[in-house]
């Protein structure tokens, strides 16, 4: 409030702009209940006051009080709210189902790993492994990683300039985006595909292009590997503005192990279009009997054209740890490091320095049965073949996977049968994912999130389930699967 001296007289007036209403091509002012527009004498007709109140003035959102309304959120996260994780991780909360929903292990982590971690954060003589390490990696950590890749992609990685450690994988994806793709650039997205590509792809300014990967067969028992791009729809994919593709190998959530013919395909596309391939590698440890793991930043002349991400949550089932890297030549990192430095900055350094203590160790270990790159995969391929037999006996027909810890299987047979009900706009696998953990307390995830809205069709009719889970739990999942189909067989759904 202020007090405005008007000739003798001292009025007391509302200086906030008062709000301005329309309603039917009507004007009219809320003014200060100080001030009184119908009868002005005091003022005079030509007072400044009243001309500028009279006067048009710029509008902004006021309430009835004359207080401005709320700031908003920034326009570029609108359209890229919604997650699949969030939804059904609330879900979970709610219903308390068996959860093989989610990615994550539900056994011990190796005790290497866990002993180092406890070591670290104790450690009386290197107090400094609780304190900021190096921005762009610890270097005990960046030193075992470069010395692996170094020997798997056959050539010396730079410890300085081609490696950075970054908060999880998924961090190293979004600093890769953000770092690499320009407003107005393209990126080519393989389905199905995790759900953070399009929405990072969306922040950078880029538009996301889907070429799906399509199945040869759908009836029966199938594998992973009965699922294949056109080349002329991936080809078409291409064009002067396309700047990266973004390729995931083991695929989640179908377990896809992509092969040389294939990795070749897509290599020699980016290089007649000058493209980058971003390749995410978080299971390159997970693949199973006659199958290899091809690394793109091997195949020739792709060094300088792929940025490679990995995962330590993956590779030491430790997915709270939220440890990931990006390795690849300097001249693209530059533009990861540059996006982390000013983001992130630096990661947890006692978790880096058990990370690298885990890496060293197996390292030593490397190719021997003891060594956990092929002892995970060896175990993993038991409860592959096991969760197999039991959707296969409860009635599902699964894609097998070749590699990877997920499996997605066709639910077309049960879930025709019984009135999943649910929201009508949503797809059915959605839809049935939620009857199945509310009605039979067994949660998985719908592989339709995984496809844009063009494409969704293509998994509305699958159920994903996680596998890296105890043996206990993957049978109390067929218990309930198989529970399932009798109820439908004997008409009591």
């Amino acid at each position: 409030m202020k007090a405005i001296s008007v000739g003798p007289r001292r009025v007391m007036f509302n200086l906030v702009r008062p709000a301005v209403v329309r309603r039917a091509g009507v004007q009219s002012c809320i003014a200060s209940p100080f001030l009184n527009l119908t009868n002005n004498s005091f003022l005079g007709s030509s007072s400044p006051v009243l001309q500028t109140l009279s006067s048009p003035q710029p509008i902004l959102s006021h309430n009835m009080s004359g207080v401005a309304a709320p700031p908003s959120a920034a326009l570029k996260t609108k359209g890229i709210e919604k997650s699949v994780w969030v939804e059904f991780i609330q879900l979970a909360l709610e219903v308390k189902p068996l959860n093989l929903g989610q990615g994550f292990p539900d056994f011990a982590a190796p005790e290497t790993v866990r002993k180092a971690l406890a070591e670290a954060t104790l450690s009386e003589t290197n107090v400094l492994l609780n304190q900021y390490t190096r921005g762009f990696g610890h270097p005990r950590l960046v030193a075992a990683l470069c010395k692996l890749y170094s020997k798997l992609i056959g050539r010396e990685l730079n410890s300085l300039t081609e490696m950075l450690v970054t908060a999880g994988a998924y961090e190293a994806l979004f600093v890769a985006i953000m770092g690499l793709v320009n407003p107005g650039d393209e990126v080519i997205i393989i389905e199905p595909f995790f759900d953070c590509y399009v929405p990072q792809v969306k922040l950078a300014g880029g538009t996301p292009v889907f070429v799906p990967l399509r199945p040869k067969k759908t009836e029966g028992v199938t594998s992973s590997s009965d699922w294949v791009l056109d080349p002329d729809e991936l080809a078409s994919a291409f064009n002067e503005k396309t700047k990266a593709i973004i390729v995931n190998t083991p695929n989640n959530p179908l377990g896809k192990v992509f092969k040389e013919e294939e990795l070749t395909m897509i290599a020699n596309l980016c290089k007649k279009h000058n493209a980058i391939a971003i390749m995410d590698e978080v299971y390159e440890w997970m693949t199973y009997t006659g199958q290899k793991h091809i690394r793109m930043a091997t195949l020739p002349d792709m060094w300088e054209r792929t940025v490679t991400i990995g995962s330590a949550g993956k590779t030491f089932s430790v997915t709270g740890w939220k440890t990931g890297w990006a390795y690849g030549p300097a001249n693209l990192m530059k533009g990861l490091q540059v996006i982390h430095q000013h983001s992130v900055y630096t990661c947890t350094t006692p978790v880096q320095e058990a990370v690298a203590q885990g890496f060293e160790i197996e390292i030593e270990r490397f190719g021997t049965p003891d060594c956990y790159f092929l002892s995970l995969p060896a175990e993993l391929e038991v409860k592959r073949d096991n969760i197999v037999r039991i959707l296969t006996e409860a009635g599902l027909n699964p894609i097998v996977p070749e590699g990877g810890y997920f499996i997605i299987a066709d639910t077309r047979s049960i879930s025709s049968k019984i009135d999943i009900g649910g929201d009508p706009n949503e797809r059915k696998d959605f839809r049935f994912v939620k009857w199945l953990s509310r009605n039979r307390k067994l949660q998985g995830i719908p592989p339709s999130a995984f496809y844009s809205p063009e494409h969704g069709d293509i998994g509305e009719n699958y159920i994903r389930f996680c596998f890296i889970k105890e043996d206990a739990n993957l049978e109390k999942a067929g218990e309930i699967l198989l529970q399932l189909k009798k109820d439908i067989d004997a008409g009591q759904v």
